[in-house]
């Protein structure tokens, strides 16, 4: 009984938006910190922000 609430939990856990979280949000933290490189770290902060945005739109 207990594998199968786990088996239950987990897949509920890995469907869609929290599924996308968990790949978009290091993403995100990343981006935030390379922003903090004078001049090129907006510009790559913008881009890693695009890409974890694409990432969120995906329909699982």
């Amino acid at each position: 009984m207990l594998r199968l609430t786990t088996i239950i939990v987990t897949t509920l856990l890995l469907q869609g938006c929290v599924l996308t979280k968990l790949v978009t949000v290091p993403m995100r933290v990343t981006g935030a910190i390379i922003s903090i490189i004078p001049v090129a770290g907006n510009l790559a902060h913008d881009g890693i922000d695009e890409a974890a945005d694409v990432v969120d739109d995906l329909p699982l």
